[in-house]
């Protein structure tokens, strides 16, 4: 299976907005703040110098992630994307069998995924489990509550 995440040329430009916030803000804040811990003296004993280079493992954890994230993604012509069945960035309308209500999403990549927004990662169990189906196809999808069935109402770009 393929490492490459489909953006929106919205969603890749807030990527890159997050990872430049990370770089040049938040990094340069760690950084004053390590420094500002070790004029304190003893670093054996000084927990605000040790819970800054925590912080900063931490940030650099994610600074690294997301640039591998960046280096995968690819950005998808939205104007071109098939509307017959859904794929990843479709907006899909489903109905739950069981009790009749409605929803409605966004397929998108895991790191842009909201589910607030309507925006539904395209890995998540829901997200899989809608992947390929067309309107009028039901979708089982298993989740930690057992199984459930929703009905494809529309699917749009």
């Amino acid at each position: 299976m393929s490492d490459i995440e489909y953006y929106t040329a919205e969603g890749l430009k807030k990527l890159r907005e997050d990872l430049d916030h990370l770089e040049h803000i938040e990094r340069p804040r760690v950084t004053k703040a390590i420094a500002e811990a070790r004029d304190k003296g003893d670093l054996s004993e000084n927990a605000e110098y040790h819970a800054a280079k925590e912080e900063q493992s931490l940030l650099e954890y994610k600074i690294a992630q997301m640039k591998n994230t960046l280096s995968k993604a690819r950005l998808i012509d939205e104007s071109q994307l098939d509307t017959s069945k859904v794929l990843a960035l479709s907006k899909v309308k489903i109905k739950n069998i069981d009790n009749n209500m409605e929803f409605s999403y966004t397929l998108v990549a895991d790191a842009v995924a909201n589910l607030a927004e309507g925006k539904l990662s395209v890995n998540s169990p829901i997200g899989k489990g809608l992947l390929g189906k067309k309107v009028g196809d039901i979708a089982e999808i298993q989740v930690p509550k057992g199984t459930i069935k929703f009905e494809i109402i529309n699917i749009s770009r």
